[in-house]
Protein backbone atom coordinates (compact mmCIF):
# COMPACT_ATOMS: atom_id res chain seq x y z
CA UNK A 1 0.00 0.00 0.00
CA UNK A 2 1.31 3.41 -0.86
CA UNK A 3 -1.76 5.65 -0.65
CA UNK A 4 -5.05 6.09 1.10
CA UNK A 5 -8.03 7.89 -0.30
CA UNK A 6 -10.32 9.44 2.31
CA UNK A 7 -13.87 10.48 1.48
CA UNK A 8 -15.90 12.40 4.04
CA UNK A 9 -19.55 13.45 3.69
CA UNK A 10 -22.85 14.14 5.33
CA UNK A 11 -26.25 12.72 4.37
CA UNK A 12 -29.75 13.86 5.38
CA UNK A 13 -31.24 11.83 8.24
CA UNK A 14 -34.25 10.74 6.16
CA UNK A 15 -32.09 8.73 3.76
CA UNK A 16 -29.35 7.66 6.18
CA UNK A 17 -30.55 4.04 6.30
CA UNK A 18 -30.53 3.80 2.48
CA UNK A 19 -27.13 5.52 2.39
CA UNK A 20 -25.59 2.93 4.73
CA UNK A 21 -27.23 -0.01 2.93
CA UNK A 22 -26.11 1.13 -0.53
CA UNK A 23 -22.61 2.02 0.68
CA UNK A 24 -22.07 -1.33 2.41
CA UNK A 25 -23.89 -3.71 0.07
CA UNK A 26 -23.42 -2.07 -3.33
CA UNK A 27 -20.83 0.72 -3.55
CA UNK A 28 -17.91 -0.73 -1.56
CA UNK A 29 -18.16 -4.23 -3.13
CA UNK A 30 -17.94 -2.60 -6.58
CA UNK A 31 -14.97 -0.44 -5.57
CA UNK A 32 -13.14 -3.44 -4.10
CA UNK A 33 -13.17 -5.09 -7.56
CA UNK A 34 -11.07 -2.24 -9.00
CA UNK A 35 -7.45 -3.30 -9.59
CA UNK A 36 -5.18 -1.55 -7.09
CA UNK A 37 -7.81 -1.15 -4.36
CA UNK A 38 -6.64 -3.18 -1.37
CA UNK A 39 -9.32 -2.45 1.21
CA UNK A 40 -12.15 -0.13 2.21
CA UNK A 41 -13.43 0.78 5.64
CA UNK A 42 -16.17 3.12 6.80
CA UNK A 43 -16.47 5.18 9.95
CA UNK A 44 -19.04 7.45 11.61
CA UNK A 45 -17.83 10.51 13.50
CA UNK A 46 -18.09 10.34 17.27
CA UNK A 47 -16.20 13.50 18.22
CA UNK A 48 -14.28 16.31 16.55
CA UNK A 49 -12.66 19.52 17.67
CA UNK A 50 -13.60 21.00 14.30
CA UNK A 51 -17.17 22.29 13.91
CA UNK A 52 -18.87 21.10 10.74
CA UNK A 53 -16.72 17.99 10.30
CA UNK A 54 -18.55 15.56 7.98
CA UNK A 55 -20.22 12.72 9.87
CA UNK A 56 -19.13 9.84 7.60
CA UNK A 57 -15.65 8.77 6.49
CA UNK A 58 -14.57 6.05 4.05
CA UNK A 59 -10.91 5.10 3.78
CA UNK A 60 -9.66 3.19 0.74
CA UNK A 61 -6.18 1.66 0.73
CA UNK A 62 -4.66 1.92 -2.75
CA UNK A 63 -1.57 0.64 -4.51
CA UNK A 64 -1.09 4.14 -5.96
CA UNK A 65 -2.91 7.42 -6.42
CA UNK A 66 -3.22 6.57 -10.12
CA UNK A 67 -5.96 4.06 -9.23
CA UNK A 68 -8.31 7.03 -8.78
CA UNK A 69 -7.84 8.01 -12.43
CA UNK A 70 -8.15 4.50 -13.87
CA UNK A 71 -11.00 3.53 -16.18
CA UNK A 72 -12.00 0.78 -13.74
CA UNK A 73 -12.31 3.25 -10.83
CA UNK A 74 -14.21 5.83 -12.89
CA UNK A 75 -16.64 3.13 -14.02
CA UNK A 76 -17.10 1.59 -10.55
CA UNK A 77 -17.94 4.87 -8.80
CA UNK A 78 -20.94 5.33 -11.13
CA UNK A 79 -22.31 1.77 -11.04
CA UNK A 80 -25.21 0.48 -8.99
CA UNK A 81 -27.53 2.58 -6.85
CA UNK A 82 -24.84 5.00 -5.63
CA UNK A 83 -24.89 7.56 -8.44
CA UNK A 84 -28.65 7.88 -9.00
CA UNK A 85 -30.01 7.33 -5.48
CA UNK A 86 -27.35 8.48 -2.99
CA UNK A 87 -24.74 10.81 -4.49
CA UNK A 88 -27.23 13.66 -5.21
CA UNK A 89 -28.08 13.80 -1.49
CA UNK A 90 -24.52 13.92 -0.13
CA UNK A 91 -23.26 17.23 1.24
CA UNK A 92 -20.14 18.63 2.90
CA UNK A 93 -17.96 16.31 0.81
CA UNK A 94 -14.20 16.22 1.25
CA UNK A 95 -11.92 14.03 -0.89
CA UNK A 96 -8.27 13.61 0.16
CA UNK A 97 -5.41 11.44 -1.04
CA UNK A 98 -2.50 10.66 1.27
CA UNK A 99 0.85 9.09 0.39
CA UNK A 100 2.40 6.72 2.91
CA UNK A 101 5.62 8.11 4.37
CA UNK A 102 6.54 5.54 7.00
Amino acid sequence: MSHIYAVQMDIPAEIEAAFNRVYDEDHIPLILKVPGVRSARRYRLEHSTRPGMPRYLAIYELDSAAVLESAAWLEAIDLGEWKPKIRPHTTNRIHSTFRQIA
